[in-house]
């Protein structure tokens, strides 16, 4: 009875040691995070970088095995690019819980961004629905039910309409750690812009990191673009993809509460 109940006491008091002791800080994650970055990081608008290359990344974050992200990570050449971090005091949010809250593609339907010009909030998506595949557009998927597990790797195919781009669609890989979730999104057509090209198939790239850390919940995103000449001279691209990461990290925690 003795070596029982010490067994249990070891059991009840190392065990959650051990699991805290899986969740790492916030500089473990980004090592070269500054005190200014790391402040604004925990704003109500979180740390938004960019710019033209992607050498220039400031915040280079050291995710595990297969969810590895680097400046290669945007392919061999990004025009523009955006990293954008936010931290949510929250603790204990678990994966799956995370994993359920992106699977909700309907929920992006309606999101609104804030225009300065008018000083408007607008639906940035009128319309969001998974789709089979690129080559069958018109089979529409349901969202699944929530899961009780997160696959190690997955991908679907979505079609978002976008007030700028109109008919928007992308793949999506899911790959998945015992600390964190990455999400990568390709553009799996052509985007235009009215008649004129603005990304060519597979040229954007944007990935959603999130991790619990110590200090909160991690959500870290990297976009990168190739664009016409056109394009790079008439559109404020930069402005463009940070108002679409700062959508998708929105529906990402509305889908948490």
């Amino acid at each position: 009875m003795t070596k029982r109940l010490l067994i249990f006491c070891l059991a009840f008091f190392i065990y959650p040691c051990c699991l805290f002791s899986q969740v790492r800080s916030l500089s473990e994650l980004f090592p070269a995070i500054s005190a200014k970055q790391k402040e604004s990081a925990f704003s109500s608008v979180g740390y938004l970088f960019y710019g033209m290359r992607a050498e220039s990344l400031t915040l280079n974050p050291q995710t595990p095995g297969n969810t590895k992200i680097s400046k290669f990570s945007l392919g061999p050449n990004p025009g523009v690019f955006v990293e954008a971090l936010k931290i949510i005091p929250r603790q204990n949010t678990a994966l799956l819980s995370i994993y359920n809250a992106l699977g909700r593609i309907k929920d992006l339907k309606g999101r609104t961004y804030y225009l300065s010009t008018s000083k408007k909030n607008l639906p940035l998506f009128t319309d969001a629905t998974r789709i089979e595949s690129p080559q069958n557009i018109k089979a529409f998927l349901p969202d699944p039910p929530p899961a009780d597990n997160i696959p190690h790797m997955e991908t679907a195919h979505v079609r978002l309409t976008d007030v700028n781009f109109g008919n928007c669609y992308f793949e999506i890989n899911l790959t998945s750690s015992n600390q964190g979730i990455l999400y990568k999104i390709n553009n799996s057509r052509n985007v235009t812009y009215g008649p004129f090209p603005v990304m060519r198939e597979k040229t954007f790239v944007a990935l959603l990191y999130i991790e619990q850390v110590k200090e909160g919940l991690a959500v870290y995103c990297l976009a990168g673009a190739e664009l016409t000449d056109f394009v790079a001279k008439h559109v404020d691209i930069g402005s463009a993809l940070t108002k679409r990461m700062e959508v998708f990290i929105g529906w990402l925690l509305d889908g948490l509460y």
